[in-house]
């Protein structure tokens, strides 16, 4: 269900809250290397957190990425509503156009209340 996109900027996220505060920044390679991510998505990915404000940044000699207070207290949901737009948790898995409550397709109910979860 979710994009590989999505899994990267929760596992760098997660990274951020274990390893990051406000005085120890993480370069963006420190981060691909222990998350096993390309180094140039894992950037493309926190800027868009950045710019949304889930999590936070300095540039600069002492820069890097972080999360504050504020950005902690930011629910994961947010991070695959940025990456992968709301539509991608409450589309249909078999791509049916009108795949709904009052017209389900075969999986709809079986996922119905895994998506209410999220």
């Amino acid at each position: 269900m979710l994009s590989n996109s999505s899994k990267y900027a929760i596992k760098s996220v997660l990274f951020l809250a274990l390893c990051s505060s406000e005085n120890n920044k993480i370069m963006v390679k420190d981060i691909s290397k222990p998350i096993n991510v390309p180094q140039a998505y894992v950037a493309k990915l926190l800027q868009q957190l950045v710019k949304e404000g889930v999590i936070s940044s300095t540039r600069g000699p002492k820069g890097g990425f972080y999360l504050n207070e504020s950005n902690k207290s930011k629910p994961i949901i947010r991070i695959l509503n940025i990456i992968d737009g709301e539509k991608r948790l409450t589309s249909c898995m078999i791509s049916l156009e009108k795949c709904n409550e009052n017209m389900p397709c075969p999986l709809h109910n079986i996922l119905s209340p895994s998506r209410k979860k999220y």
